[in-house]
């Protein structure tokens, strides 16, 4: 179905993740990923992780690192994720105080170029990744999030377009995605069943157009394409990402 390289955020099974790293990156290697995005250390050294997504063959893609961890200590964090290998930091969330129409809002904007340039300083891109609340119109009349894509140029920001969250905003993925071409190296698929509060299922198995999301990833220039999900419902969380990786390797062959 696709011949992007993909990728799982290991936020999907972060509890197995931290009760056994090793063995979970192995079960995940063996479900047929070919990569991983991080969510944390899980309690151990960088060097150890390099060393064992190495050994197990796993790209350590990239790395959802929360604003304040890289606010607090800017360096020796992207240092760390350096260590492992990661080609990509992402800023995953912003806490609601720090949202559009709040001094810290602007502040964050301040301090983008600042982890940008840290990032560049190892080989690495900085990324924004979105949830629904980005799409809130400003006071001009864009989203929030065009707004931040808008401030910066693709050498200081690029995107990580988390396709789920666009929907749930009530705006066309594809379409999206489409905007930010050659801004988009890494795109997330996140599937869900269209009810509200948002439930999260494996890819495949909701409402979202993968095929279509796929085809716009590829045709916008991203290397990577990453699995997340959220929470599980029906089934286990490595169920899931199972279940994800079948259903967009069915078609490979």
């Amino acid at each position: 179905m696709t011949k992007l390289p993909i990728g799982l955020q290991v936020y999907s099974i972060r509890e197995e993740a931290e009760s056994d790293f090793v063995k979970t990156m192995q079960e995940v290697k063996e479900m047929g990923y070919d990569g991983v995005e991080l969510a944390g250390l899980y309690g151990h050294k960088p060097e150890a992780i390099r060393d064992w997504l190495k050994e197990i063959g796993l790209v350590p893609i990239s790395a959802h690192v929360p604003y304040a961890e890289l606010k607090d200590d800017l360096q020796g964090t992207v240092a760390a994720y350096a260590v492992i290998g990661c080609k990509y930091i992402a800023i995953p969330f912003l806490g609601e105080e720090e949202r559009y129409g709040s001094k810290a809002f602007d502040e964050v904007l301040a301090y983008i170029p600042t982890i940008a340039e840290e990032c560049k300083k190892h080989d690495m891109i900085l990324m924004y990744h979105n949830h629904d609340f980005e799409f809130q119109k400003t006071e001009e009349g864009e989203y929030v999030l065009d707004l931040m894509y808008r401030t910066f140029s693709e050498d200081v920001l690029q995107t990580e377009i988390d396709t789920c969250w666009v929907k749930v905003a009530g705006v066309d993925p594809i379409t999206y995605i489409k905007k930010y071409e050659n801004r988009c190296p890494v795109v997330h698929l996140k599937d869900f069943t269209g009810k509200r509060p948002v439930e999260f299922t494996a890819v495949g198995q909701g409402i979202q157009d993968i095929p279509g999301i796929l085809a716009a990833s590829g045709e916008s220039g991203a290397q990577w394409v990453i699995v997340e999900q959220d929470s599980h419902t029906l089934h286990t969380p490595m169920e899931d990402a199972k279940l994800s990786i079948e259903y967009l390797r069915k078609s490979d062959s």
